[in-house]
C-alpha cells in the first residue's frame, strides 16, 4: 500500500551520529536482535571493511523495515565530503530525510552542503538534534543555528531534560513531547521501552512557552487551529499532528527533534515523526520526463501501478559476479525475466533477477511496484543516472549530475598481466562510483585516477592493494588543475594533405577569449554568416569538431575551463573528404590559438572549516595564512571558536595531521570544493 511506504535517508555532516541512529531504528523495528556499534565495526549499514576499519559510511546503504503499520526503505548516508556523490544520488531518489545534527557542534560544514543538496532535490525532512548526551551539548543553540545557518523554520517538537553527560547534576535524562505535554523517558534493553509520565512542575512554564511557540508557528497553516488559539480552547492532538504534515510536505516548517542515539534515548519519536510527518509516494508529484518522439515534449507518471513502468538506476554495487543497479520505481510494475527500454544506450534490457536490498544481504523477488526501491542484476547496457521504462511508453528522467573531481594520483602495474587486471578493476570502480576517473596517459605509460579528495584516493588505493591484490606502484596525489585563457588570439588551422589518392583541403578561424565562469567550461558559438558553398551539416559538424578538441587538454595537459571559442571563418573543398579536413583543421587552429594566446592556470579552491579551543586559534590561522588561505569569518560555538577559510587545494594535502599537532589533537576540520581560481605565477612557471 503506497500510503504505508516511506522511502527515507539519514543525511548530516561526518560523526553526527547518523549510522548510530540507523542501528537504533533497526533495532526498536525488530530487524536486528542486537545494537550495531560503529566503534567496534558490527553495524549493519557499514558492511564494508574499510568502513569498519575507519569507523565511517563510505557508500551508502539501503535496508527495508516494518516501523508501526509503515514500511521503510532507508539509506543511510556517507558524511564525509569526499563521498558527497553518494548523498547526491540518494536524495534523487528519495521522498523524506531525516538531518541528523551534534548538540556540541551544531551546524557544521556538511551539514550545510547535504541541507543545500536536499533544498536541491525538495525533499521535505524533520532534523534531529543528537549527543545530547556529551559534555557541551546545547540544544537551543544548535536550534538556533539550524535557523541562522541554514533558513529552516525550526518547529521544536521535543524538549531535552537536562544536557550533556548523565553523571552530571543535570545531565541528559530524557525528552518531553510538546504535543501531548508528556515526559519520554527510555529504559529496557537498550532503550526500547518509552515510558510516559507527568512533566515535573520547575519544567511546565518552559514546556508551555515553547508549545505556545509551536502552536503559534503551526496556526500559519490552519485556520481552524487559529480560531481555536484566539477563543483560547485546547487544540486536539490529531489538528496537531496533521498540520505538522502539512507544513511540512510544503517545505514550510522542519519538525525539530532531540536525544542521544547512543544511549537509545529519543529514536522511536523520530520513527514516529517519519510516519506522520514524512511523505509516502503518493504525496510526491508525478515525475516528469522528455517524451522521445517530440522533442521538448514533457510526458508525466503518478506513482501508479496501473501506469507504464518508469524508474531510475541510482546506483551501481559492482562484484565479480555481476552488477547490482539500485532502481527507484516511480510509476508502473516490473516483473523478473521482463525487457525495459534504456533511451540514453537506445538499447533494450533483459531484468532477469529482482531483488530486495538489505545492506549487505539481498532477498530474491518476483515483482516490484510503484513508489518502491529494488536492485536489479544482469543489465548490461545501463549506467548511474539512466532511466528504464516499458519499451511499449518510453521516457527519459532527468539524469543525476556529479560534482568534478579535484584530485588525482598516478599508479603503475608491474607488468602486463596486471595491467589488464588494473584496468578491468578500474572500470569496474568507475561503474561503481561516478566521481571516480581514470585514463591512461600516453606519455608516461601510468595510469591518472582522480577523485574527489585525499580519503577518496587512499580509500581507492586501498581496494586496489586489498581487496583486489594488485601489484602496483601508487605514487603522491596531485591537484587537478585546469587550463585557461587570459587574453583574445585569433587563430587559423589549416588541413593540407593527400589521402588515399583524395586531396583534403579545409582552413578554420577561431577566436579565443576568455569569459565568465558558469556551469559550461568551454562554449562554442559561431559569427559565421550563410554561405552557399558551406552547407549547414558542414557547419555544424564544425561546431562539433571544435566541441570535441576544446574537451581535450590544452597547453600544460589540463582541461580547458572558462574558455570561449568562436568560429569566424571555414573553406573546405567540396568533396566527400572534407569532414576529416575540418575536424583536422579545427584541431589545428585550436593548438596554434592556446600557444598564441597568454595562458593562465586555475587551481581548485576549498572551502575549510576549522574547529579549536581559543588557545589554538593563534597558531591555526598562522599555519592558515602560510598555506595561501583567506580567513573568512571566525565565530565562537559554544566553547570552541570556528575559523571559516578558503584555501587552494595544492596547499592543504596532509593538513589534517597538521591541524591536530598544532592544537594537541582537539582541533577538528572539515573541507569542501568551493569553486577555481587564477593560479599564482610560482604555480604557472612550474609547467611552462
Amino acid at each position: 500500500m503506497l500510503s504505508k511506504l516511506r522511502n527515507i535517508g539519514v543525511i548530516a555532516h561526518i560523526d553526527a551520529g547518523k549510522t548510530t541512529i540507523t542501528e537504533r531504528m533497526l533495532f526498536y523495528s525488530g530487524f536486528t536482535h542486537r545494537v550495531g556499534q560503529v566503534d567496534s565495526g558490527t553495524t549493519n549499514t557499514d558492511f564494508d571493511p574499510e568502513e569498519q576499519e575507519r569507523g565511517i559510511t563510505i557508500m551508502s546503504a539501503c535496508v527495508t523495515f516494518p516501523w508501526k503499520d509503515c514500511q521503510f526503505n532507508l539509506i543511510d548516508t556517507p558524511g564525509h565530503v569526499d563521498f558527497t556523490a553518494e548523498v547526491e544520488r540518494s536524495l534523487r531518489v528519495l521522498d523524506g530525510g531525516v538531518v541528523v545534527f551534534s548538540a556540541r557542534e551544531g551546524v557544521e560544514a556538511q551539514s550545510e552542503t547535504v541541507w543545500r543538496q536536499a533544498d536541491t532535490h525538495n525533499v521535505p525532512r524533520i532534523a534531529f538534534v543528537n549527543k545530547m548526551d556529551r559534555e557541551g551539548a546545547d540544544f537551543y543553540s544548535t536550534v538556533d543555528e539550524i535557523s541562522e545557518r541554514l533558513g529552516a523554520n525550526s518547529l521544536v517538537l521535543t524538549l531535552p531534560i537536562g544536557e550533556g553527560p548523565p553523571h552530571f547534576e543535570n545531565g541528559f535524562s530524557g525528552i518531553i513531547d510538546l504535543v501531548t505535554q508528556k515526559k519520554l523517558t527510555f529504559s529496557g534493553k537498550d532503550g526500547n521501552k518509552v515510558e510516559q509520565s507527568e512533566v515535573e512542575e520547575e519544567m511546565r512554564e518552559d514546556v508551555e512557552m515553547w508549545r505556545s511557540q509551536m502552536l503559534e508557528s503551526l496556526s500559519m497553516y490552519n485556520d481552524a487551529m487559529m480560531e481555536l488559539i484566539l477563543e483560547e480552547k485546547e487544540v486536539p492532538a490529531k489538528m496537531i499532528h496533521e498540520t505538522i504534515r502539512t507544513a511540512t510536505l510544503e517545505h514550510g516548517l522542519t519538525p525539530v527533534f532531540c536525544g542521544s542515539a547512543l544511549d537509545g534515548i529519543g529514536v522511536q519519536p523520530v520513527l514516529d515523526a517519519v510516519v506522520e510527518y514524512l511523505p509516502s509516494p503518493l504525496d510526491m508529484p508525478p515525475v516528469e520526463g522528455d517524451d522521445p518522439k517530440k522533442e521538448g515534449k514533457k510526458i508525466t507518471r503518478k506513482p501508479d501501478p496501473k501506469e507504464p513502468f518508469c524508474g531510475l538506476v541510482f546506483k551501481i554495487q559492482s562484484d565479480k559476479h555481476g552488477d547490482l543497479h539500485y532502481v527507484r520505481v516511480y510509476s508502473g510494475t516490473l516483473k523478473a525475466n521482463s525487457r525495459v527500454i534504456n533511451l540514453r544506450s537506445e538499447k533494450k534490457e533483459n531484468v532477469p533477477q529482482l531483488w530486495k536490498i538489505q545492506c549487505d544481504r539481498r532477498e530474491q523477488i518476483q515483482s516490484v511496484e510503484a513508489g518502491d526501491i529494488v536492485g536489479i542484476i544482469g543489465l548490461k547496457h545501463t549506467v548511474t543516472g539512466d532511466t528504464l521504462s516499458d519499451t511499449r511508453a518510453p521516457l527519459t528522467l532527468e539524469s543525476i549530475t556529479f560534482p568534478e573531481t579535484v584530485i588525482s594520483m598516478a599508479i603503475e602495474a608491474e607488468n602486463t598481466t596486471e595491467r589488464k587486471k588494473l584496468a578491468t578493476v578500474l572500470e569496474m570502480m568507475g561503474r561503481q562510483d561516478p566521481t571516480f576517473q581514470w585514463k591512461e596517459s600516453e606519455e608516461t605509460g601510468q595510469t591518472i585516477i582522480s577523485g574527489m579528495g585525499e580519503l577518496h584516493l587512499e580509500v581507492i588505493k586501498h581496494r586496489l592493494l586489498r581487496e583486489h591484490q594488485l601489484d602496483v606502484r601508487v605514487h603522491n596525489p596531485r591537484v587537478s588543475y585546469r587550463e585557461t585563457v587570459t587574453t583574445q588570439v585569433e587563430a587559423t588551422g589549416e588541413c593540407k594533405r593527400t589521402l588515399g589518392g583524395e586531396s583534403l583541403f579545409a582552413s578554420v578561424t577561431i577566436r579565443v577569449e576568455p569569459k565568465k565562469h558558469d556551469d559550461t567550461p568551454v562554449a562554442v558559438r559561431t559569427a559565421m554568416m550563410g554561405s552557399d558553398t558551406f552547407s549547414e551539416a558542414y557547419h555544424s559538424r564544425l561546431l562539433e569538431a571544435l566541441r570535441d578538441r576544446a574537451n581535450g587538454s590544452g597547453l600544460f595537459g589540463f582541461q580547458l575551463m572558462d574558455v570561449l571559442i568562436t568560429l569566424v571563418n571555414a573553406e573546405v573543398l567540396d568533396n566527400g573528404s572534407s569532414e576529416v579536413a575540418l575536424q583536422m583543421a579545427a584541431a589545428d587552429a585550436l593548438d596554434k590559438a592556446l600557444s598564441a594566446g597568454t595562458p593562465g592556470i586555475l587551481e581548485p579552491v576549498m572551502s575549510l572549516e576549522v574547529t579549536a579551543p581559543e588557545e589554538y586559534v593563534g597558531e591555526i590561522v598562522g599555519d592558515l595564512q602560510q598555506r595561501r588561505a583567506i580567513i573568512t569569518r571566525t565565530h565562537a560555538r559554544g566553547n570552541v571558536t570556528v575559523i571559516d577559510a578558503e584555501a587552494p587545494l595544492a596547499n592543504l594535502f596532509g593538513y589534517s595531521s597538521a591541524m591536530r599537532s598544532l592544537s594537541q589533537g582537539r582541533a577538528t576540520c572539515s573541507m569542501e570544493p568551493l569553486s577555481y581560481g587564477a593560479a599564482p605565477p610560482e604555480v604557472i612557471k612550474g609547467f611552462v
